[in-house]
């Protein structure tokens, strides 16, 4: 990964320049490119003040490139011109849904919705009250899922069109159907029409006073006012323990055991940066750290630091030195001699994952066994996300960082409720606005409400090095100055992926073990990014698919392995712990000291980096 360095614009304030930009700043000049330094230098003063200009209109777009949804476009009305026959089949089919559409809404028959022509997809849940079974409405939910059914079957790529462009291209006009959805609106959502005649319009009032209230919380940094029941370290993040170690990027808390006997091998679980760590520890109900700890684990967990401007220049290596490494140093020295159940959740998991390679390129064998949750190493099929990266939309962020030395949360944050814009927003503008209805907090959404900021640096770096370049799965990424390879891990894998999964599917996290050379174990949960990792015992509904996937000398490929592979009803956590049962020392130990001999826990969990805003 090219290192960026600080150019000092002329009101002192710095931008990140890419370092093949930034050559002629470093140092004296070679005599024989006297000549050239000038000009290089020039040229490199005005991409800097070029990148901050950049910066100060980037708020109108929320960070967005234009160019990059531009190119898309013009890629598909290219493709789409030159093929007459496309075009042709294009307006064929949508004359024959739209028929169909009419014929059902002209159909006179008071049982007519038990043969409507178009049916929601799985998972859509927009018009699944009976109140669209009745005319007029149903003809309106018939004739948008026509236009969305129509979109789906136009919407292969075009011949000679890059494939990234036609998911962007798709992602858009989806974006814009499911804004004019008829369930969106007053006159045409039967569901709020009900709710205004027996409230006598007391569902609007009271839709607009919770609108008033929510621009009022959001203007004042404040969470939605259902959520204000969760607290920090009193109903959520709540689980005893104490931070006992501390670094400019991350705190690492021990757990308080709560079983006299615990098992020898720790468990260092290390999330995402992206959010809070405590989406592994939320109510006491759903946490993942309780329910280890009730199980005789002696559990370890990262919390990142929210970064700020000064955390400009912390590398993706930093993150794996000085918080995955420093963690598991600090956890061989508080638990000497026992191997660790290393446990990455997401980006932890990517950054976890690239410590274990060169942790086995090194020698190092502290590591029992290594466990990826919705965590991918391979980022070939990376998902949804993959819509919002390019080198234009990386430009358009890098611009912003260096100017502010950082992503903002906020920016990074909607990207993922626009990828799931039914669920959480359309779904919720309906509830709060129209029926007037406050649902009950959630502690998964107290989280979501939860984010943080990234390092212009790191976020650069692992956005090119890992989403654009996919270094780490083709043996380009280095650790330590030298190269780092996913197949000299030998300690048995545990891989978990989600069924509904946009941010890291599940085909992309199974491949994994195409790469380890490892034993992997594989586990299909149902949910999506978030709730399919946070499924308890008990929680209804739950499911997963559980069976080896082998390694690289024996993959067998997802389609293949969930078609052979019993689904079985219920949490995987249990699963997972007799996996780790089976790959730990069978005799039990006194619970370990809180923090490493002659040291005392620096405050008590969650710790103080997670209070951070």
């Amino acid at each position: 990964m090219d290192e960026a360095v600080l150019h000092p614009g002329n009101d002192g304030s710095g931008v990140a320049l890419p370092a093949a930009n930034a050559v002629a700043l470093a140092g004296p000049v070679p005599q024989e490119a006297a000549s050239a330094a000038p000009t290089a230098s020039v040229y490199a003063t005005a991409d800097a003040r070029d990148s901050a200009m950049r910066a100060l209109f980037s708020p109108l777009t929320n960070g967005v490139s234009p160019y990059a949804s531009l190119q898309a476009w013009a890629d598909w009305s290219f493709h789409l011109a030159i093929s007459p026959w496309r075009a042709a089949a294009m307006a064929g089919d949508a004359w024959k849904k739209a028929q169909a559409a009419t014929r059902y809404a002209a159909d006179p028959h008071p049982d007519r919705a038990q043969s409507a022509p178009f049916k929601p997809e799985t998972g859509d849940r927009r018009f699944r009250d009976e109140a669209w079974q009745i005319p007029p409405f149903d003809a309106l939910a018939q004739g948008h899922l026509a236009r969305e059914a129509w979109w789906r079957d136009a919407s292969h790529p075009l011949r000679g069109m890059r494939d990234h462009h036609a998911r962007r291209v798709d992602f858009l006009v989806r974006q814009a159907l499911n804004a004019m959805a008829p369930v969106n609106f007053p006159l045409t959502n039967p569901v709020v029409w009900n709710a205004a005649v027996q409230s006598g319009g007391r569902n609007f009032a009271e839709g607009a006073q919770i609108f008033f209230d929510d621009l009022a919380r959001i203007a004042r940094g404040e969470k939605l006012a259902e959520l204000e029941a969760f607290r920090l370290g009193d109903t959520i993040a709540a689980t005893p323990g104490e931070v006992v170690f501390r670094n400019e990027i991350m705190e690492l808390i021990q757990y308080t055991p709560t079983t006299t006997q615990v098992r020898r091998e720790p468990i260092l679980l290390v999330p995402a940066w992206i959010m809070k760590y405590y989406i592994l520890d939320l109510t006491p109900e759903d946490s993942l750290v309780k329910y280890l700890v009730d199980r005789g684990f002696t559990v370890f967990c990262v919390s990142w630091k929210n970064p700020g401007e000064e955390m400009r220049d912390v590398s993706f290596e930093d993150y794996r030195v000085k918080g995955v490494m420093a963690a598991i140093d600090e956890v061989s020295a508080i638990v000497p001699g026992e191997k660790i159940h290393a446990t990455g959740y997401c980006l932890g998991g990517t950054v976890l994952a690239t410590a274990a390679a060169a942790m086995a390129r090194d020698g190092d064998e502290r590591l029992a066994t290594l466990t990826l949750l919705a965590a991918q190493t391979d980022f070939s099929e990376a998902g949804e996300l993959m819509m919002f990266i390019g080198e234009s939309q990386i430009a358009a962020l890098e611009d912003i960082m260096a100017r502010q030395g950082y992503l903002d949360a906020r920016q990074m944050s909607s990207a993922f409720y626009v990828l799931r814009a039914n669920e959480m927003v359309w779904a919720r503008f309906v509830e709060r606005y129209l029926l007037g209805h406050r649902h009950a907090g959630a502690d998964l959404e107290f989280w979501l409400a939860d984010p943080t900021r990234m390092p212009a640096r790191m976020h650069s770096e692992y956005l090119r090095g890992l989403f654009m370049e996919n270094r780490l799965a083709d043996g380009l990424l280095e650790a330590g100055g030298r190269g780092v390879y996913l197949k000299d891990i030998t300690a048995p894998v545990f891989v978990v992926g989600a069924e509904r999964d946009h941010i890291a599917p599940w085909r992309s996290v199974h491949k994994t073990a195409l790469f380890v050379g490892a034993q992997t174990t594989f586990a299909l949960t149902g949910g999506g990014h978030n709730a399919g990792i946070v499924t308890p015992p008990g929680k209804p509904g739950a499911f997963h698919w559980l069976n080896v996937i082998g390694s690289t000398t024996d993959y067998e490929n997802p389609d293949e392995w969930v078609r052979q592979c019993p689904r079985q009803e219920g949490s995987w956590w249990p699963a997972w712990t007799s996996w780790l049962d089976a790959h730990s020392a069978r005799d039990r130990a006194a619970p370990p000291q809180m923090a490493r001999a002659g040291a005392q826990g620096l405050c008590a969990a969650p710790g103080e980096y997670v209070f951070e805003i």
